[in-house]
C-alpha cells in the first residue's frame, strides 16, 4: 500500500488507500470475486476469528472496496468508512445504527424526499420518534431536545434550496446531550465542507454525485471513528448486506482522482450563472452560497472553502414558466441528478419532492417556479448563452 504522508487533496486523491497485487500494477486492480481461498483450514478459522488478517467474503469487505474506503477516509479525515450501494443505503444504515426503538430522532426538515421518508416513515415503524425542525437556526433544535433525544441528523447545504445549517453549533449542542450528529455533505462535496472537523460525528456520501462525476453508477459511503463502526455499523453491514459491488467501487476510484478539477471548475461555472441569473427579469429568486445575498451567508464563510456546483431559482410564472425554461435549454439537461460532467436541471415539485405535501414544500421554500440546476463541466459561456436563450420562452 502507498504510504500517506501530509498530502493535499489532490494528491490523496490519486494515490491515497492504493493497494497492489504482485503485478505491479499502475491502476488499481478490480477485484470481482465472491469469496476467497485459504491455504489451509486452519488459516480460515484464524481469519474467521478475526487472529489473521484478510478477507473473507466480499459483502463483508472486498480489495478493491476496501481502497475506495481509504481514500475517502484520506480525503474527509475520517478513521474508518463503508462504501454502500447507494446514497440511500449510506443514509439509512447510518440513522438505524445510532439509533434504537425508544430513541428521538431531531432532523432539519429540508432534506431530500427519501432522507425524510426515512426519517418520518421508516424509523417510527422500530420505535424510533422523529421531530423535523427549520435547521437554520440553533434554537429550533434545543427546543426539540426531549430526554430520550440521541441523534441530530441534516444536510447543509440542503436540497434543493441550499440553506446552509450551522454544523459546529449543531455539533456542539449534540455533545451536550450525548448525541450523535450525522452530515448529509454530498452539496458541499468533501472538498468544500468537513464536517468532521467541524465537530459531526458521522458523515454520509451518496457517491452517485460528484464523487463518480459522470453518471456512470451508484455508490455510498458512511464515514465516522473506528469505535462507532466497529461497535454499531460493522455488524449491521455484515448481515443486511448493502454492499458496494467492485466494479462501482472501482469506477469510484477513477471518479475520485479527477474530482478536485471537475468541483473546481464546475464551481466556478456555478457562481457565473448564479450572478448572471440574479440580474434577470424572469428570475424571482436565485439562491447560491458564494453569493453575498445567501440567506446564511455569514454561516457559509466561517464553514465552507467554496461556493457550490448547484444552484436553485425560481422562475417568475410559476410551474408553466419553469417548464418551458428547461424545455427551452438545449445544452442542459432535465434529470434528476446532480453533480454530473453535464449541466442537469430538475424540477422539485414535480420530481425529487413530489411526495410531500404542498404545505411541507411551502415550509422548505419549494415553489411551483423552483429550479435546481446542477452546473457541469461545459464552457461557461456556452451554458451562460444555452440560459439566456431559454430565458425568453419563460414568460
Amino acid at each position: 500500500m502507498t504510504k500517506k504522508r501530509d498530502w493535499k487533496p489532490q494528491t490523496a486523491l490519486v494515490h491515497g488507500g492504493t493497494l497492489r497485487s504482485g503485478f505491479g500494477e499502475t491502476s488499481e486492480a478490480m477485484y470481482l470475486t465472491q469469496g476467497y481461498v485459504y491455504e489451509t483450514a486452519q488459516a480460515a478459522e484464524a481469519r474467521f476469528k478475526g487472529e489473521e488478517p484478510g478477507f473473507i467474503y466480499s459483502r463483508y469487505a472486498n480489495p478493491t472496496v476496501d481502497m475506495f474506503e481509504k481514500r475517502m477516509c484520506a480525503l474527509e479525515g475520517a478513521e474508518d468508512a463503508r462504501a454502500t450501494a447507494s446514497g440511500m443505503a449510506a443514509v439509512t444504515a447510518a440513522l438505524l445504527c445510532s439509533a434504537r426503538a425508544g430513541d428521538h430522532i431531531v432532523a432539519a426538515r429540508a432534506l431530500f424526499g427519501s432522507c425524510r421518508w426515512v426519517v418520518e416513515t421508516l424509523a417510527p415503524k422500530y420505535g424510533i420518534e422523529a421531530t423535523l425542525v427549520d435547521g437554520t437556526d440553533i434554537a429550533n433544535w434545543e427546543k426539540a431536545v426531549k430526554p430520550n433525544t440521541k441523534l441530530f441528523f441534516l444536510e447543509s447545504p440542503t436540497n434543493p434550496t441550499l440553506e446552509v445549517v450551522d454544523i459546529a453549533a449543531v455539533a456542539s449542542l449534540a455533545n451536550s446531550i450525548g448525541a450523535r450528529l450525522i452530515v448529509d455533505n454530498v452539496f458541499a462535496t468533501p472538498l468544500q465542507q468537513k464536517p468532521l472537523q467541524l465537530g459531526a460525528h458521522i458523515v454520509v456520501y451518496s457517491a452517485t454525485k460528484h464523487i463518480d462525476g459522470q453518471g456512470r453508477c451508484l455508490g455510498g459511503v458512511i464515514l465516522s471513528d473506528k469505535k462507532w463502526i466497529d461497535e454499531n455499523l460493522h455488524d449491521y453491514f455484515r448481515h443486511t448486506g448493502p454492499s458496494l459491488s467492485p466494479f462501482n467501487a472501482w469506477t469510484l476510484l477513477k471518479g475520485l482522482e479527477t474530482l478536485p478539477l471537475r468541483v473546481r471548475q464546475q464551481t466556478e461555472s456555478a457562481g457565473k450563472i448564479a450572478n448572471f441569473l440574479a440580474e434577470r427579469p424572469e428570475i424571482a429568486r436565485v439562491i447560491y452560497p458564494g453569493r453575498a445575498d445567501h440567506p446564511q451567508a455569514d454561516i457559509v464563510r466561517k464553514q465552507m472553502t467554496g461556493g457550490s456546483t448547484l444552484i436553485c431559482l425560481d422562475v417568475k410564472g410559476g410551474k408553466q414558466a419553469a417548464f418551458a425554461f428547461q424545455n427551452a435549454l438545449d445544452i442542459v439537461l432535465i434529470s434528476n441528478n446532480l453533480g454530473d460532467a453535464k449541466s442537469l436541471i430538475t424540477h422539485p415539485a414535480t420530481t425529487t419532492h413530489k411526495n410531500l405535501s404542498d404545505e411541507a414544500r411551502a415550509e422548505l421554500g419549494i415553489g411551483p417556479g423552483t429550479l435546481r440546476l446542477s452546473v457541469g463541466l461545459e464552457d461557461a459561456d456556452d451554458l451562460l448563452a444555452d440560459v439566456e436563450q431559454a430565458l425568453k420562452s419563460a414568460k
